[in-house]
This record gives C-alpha cells, sequence and structure tokens, in this order.
C-alpha cells in the first residue's frame, strides 16, 4: 500500500512539471494600470528660490519738535489711528499741540503781512506804469513783498512740524503707544507706514545661473501658507558681477500686490521662468524611469506595455516635454508603471 501511495504521488509531481513548462503563457500576470492620453499643452521651466518678501515703500515718522502728543482720529471709523488703518498722503495722523511754539511762529501775523505788503507791490507797479512812482520805489515794494512771503513760507514750514503726516498712500504697520497730553520730545518714532502694494524681493542666484536670469522675466510668487494663491513679480535688476565669497550674485524681484495678500516680511517661493513652449508633448516627472538605454516610460497598445526611450527639453518640478520617443494621442502609464517589463500584459482600470 505504501509503494502505491510513492508511485502516486511522484506521477502527479511529474504530471504538474509537465503542465508548468507548457503553460507560460496561460500563467503570465496581467498588471492593472492607469493610462493617461498624450496632449499638447503648456510648460515653463523655472530656476527655484526662497526670499522675504519687502514693501517697496516703507516709511518710519518722527516727531519733527516738542509738543503734548495728540493722535488724529480716522474720517473712516470716526476711532483714532491704529495699525491696519490705510492712510492717504498729505494726512495728519499724529498732533503735537505746543501752543508756545505755535505763539512764536506768528503764522496769522505774517500772513496779514504777505497780504499787505502784495496789494503794496501792486499799486507800486500800477502806479510805475503812470509814472507815479520811482523804479527803486517799485524795487523795495517788490522785495518787501518777497521777504514777506519768504517768511510766511517758513512759518507754514515750521508750523506743519506740529503735525505727523504721511507722504505717500499706504497702511500704518507701526504705531508705538504714547498717552494723549504727554510730552513728547523731538526725534521720538511716531508711526511706520508702509505701501505694500507693490513689493521686492532681493534674491542670490548660484553663479551657473548667470546667463539665464534676465531682467523682465516673469516669477511666479507663492507664500507657503497661502499656495493656492500666485502672485506674477517681474526680473527688475541682476547684478552682472559675481560675489567673491558666496559665488552667486544678486536680483532684485518686483511684485504686483493689489490685494495686500502678501505682507512685509513674509517668506516666499519664487519661480524665475527662464523658457517656456506653448505647444509642447508633456508628461508627468513622476513616470519616468531610468535605465541604462536612457530615460524610459510606458505605453499601452493592445493590452501590452511598451517601453519607450524619450529625449525630454524643458522641465519643472511636475512636468517634462518630450522632444522625441512618444506621439500625441498615445496612451502612457502613469500608475503601475514600476513592476512592467517591455511586451507585459495589462489591464487598464479607472
Amino acid at each position: 500500500m505504501k509503494k502505491s501511495w510513492i508511485i502516486f504521488l511522484s506521477l502527479a509531481f511529474f504530471s504538474l512539471s509537465c503542465d508548468d513548462g507548457a503553460g507560460d503563457e496561460a500563467l503570465e500576470i496581467t498588471i492593472p494600470v492607469n493610462v493617461k492620453e498624450l496632449k499638447r499643452g503648456k510648460i515653463m521651466e523655472f530656476v527655484s528660490s526662497t526670499a522675504d518678501i519687502l514693501a517697496q515703500k516703507k516709511e518710519t515718522l518722527l516727531s519733527q519738535t516738542d509738543g503734548y502728543y495728540r493722535l488724529a482720529k480716522n474720517p473712516e471709523s470716526g476711532q483714532p489711528f491704529r495699525p491696519g488703518d490705510k492712510v492717504t498722503q498729505g494726512q495728519v495722523i499724529i498732533f503735537l499741540d505746543n501752543p508756545e511754539f505755535e505763539n512764536n511762529i506768528a503764522y496769522n501775523s505774517k500772513e496779514l503781512t504777505l497780504d499787505i505788503s502784495k496789494r503794496e507791490y501792486e499799486k507800486q507797479q500800477s502806479l510805475f506804469k503812470k509814472g507815479g512812482v520811482t523804479q527803486r520805489e517799485l524795487i523795495n515794494a517788490e522785495r518787501a513783498y518777497m521777504d514777506a512771503r519768504y517768511a510766511f513760507e517758513n512759518a507754514k514750514i515750521q508750523l506743519n512740524k506740529l503735525r505727523v503726516t504721511v507722504s505717500f498712500d499706504g497702511v500704518i504697520t507701526s504705531l508705538p503707544y504714547y498717552t494723549n497730553g504727554v510730552y513728547t520730545a523731538a526725534g521720538q518714532i511716531m508711526a511706520e507706514v508702509m505701501d505694500y502694494k507693490t513689493m521686492y524681493a532681493e534674491v542670490d542666484f548660484p553663479a551657473k545661473e548667470l546667463g539665464r536670469i534676465k531682467s523682465g522675466q516673469f516669477v511666479r510668487v507663492t507664500q507657503y501658507n497661502l499656495p493656492g494663491d500666485t502672485l506674477i513679480g517681474t526680473v527688475q535688476q541682476v547684478d552682472p558681477a559675481l560675489d567673491v565669497q558666496s559665488r552667486s550674485f544678486k536680483t532684485k524681484i518686483i511684485v504686483d500686490n493689489p490685494n495686500n495678500k502678501l505682507r512685509p516680511g513674509m517668506f516666499v517661493k519664487l519661480e524665475t521662468i527662464v523658457a517656456s513652449q506653448d505647444s509642447a508633448l508633456i508628461i508627468p516627472q513622476n513616470v519616468i524611469l531610468s535605465k541604462r538605454r536612457g530615460k524610459t516610460v510606458f505605453v499601452v497598445e493592445k493590452s501590452a506595455a511598451q517601453q519607450r526611450v524619450i529625449v525630454t527639453g524643458l522641465e519643472n518640478e511636475e512636468n517634462v516635454e518630450v522632444l522625441s520617443g512618444l506621439k500625441e494621442g498615445e496612451r502612457l502609464v502613469i500608475k503601475g508603471f514600476e513592476t512592467l517589463r517591455n511586451h507585459s500584459k495589462v489591464k487598464i482600470v479607472r
């Protein structure tokens, strides 16, 4: 009985061995893959960098004379000015009350003297035309008028020192706290105003990029906390020489920021567009395999994977331009390609 069982097992093993040799094709695995139809589109090549973004216009307002601090009210809100408020050119945001200083200026008196001297000069002009006064008398009247005008203009300048005003449209970004009525000395920081509708970044690029970065190129600007909001900047200036220590060169990039999405001091990603192609055959960067024959991808033809060696052109972090090796309309394998071999059987899944 034991001998018959051994013979049976031997025959069964022999039979299985024969079936395995004859049925390789029947046992070949079909690999599920995802595909994408190849189309033409636009691709851009970038040089990436990072930098702090800063306001193009910035002003630190100082007190120009002594006086008692009085914070002005924002006409938009009816409340005293505070950080974040928008201000316009020439707007007064702080008063420095100093009655003694105002009296010494004698603004109203000098304004009246200007008016009188002007009338006298006009009268002397009229009389001179009729021969009623000499040229010396006319010149003296003109000199008196000019002196009065200079005195009045100087009084106006001195009086303006009691007002802290803004020289451009912007936003109050800093407003040190002072109690209303406290005596403030000249030279104290009163406020900081910035206009960040236009911003800039200074970027150091490595020497290898010296020929590729040029004035006028567009730059995509992204803030890491706002990845969906990309603004467009422009390379404004490129230094022609390298820094001896770092072997890099500086550039200045200007960024339009109309809705104030970017704020001064933010850390941003900058992608300088050094080349672009409007009608390129584009594939994802991550489907390319590096093999001995070169850069390789797989396409699907008649339920089988076909290996293709490609030549590439422009590229960025996501996509690559294909110059040869693929044709528009072919089905590129974008998932499941890692285990494929040439002529592997595949099944397209969604």
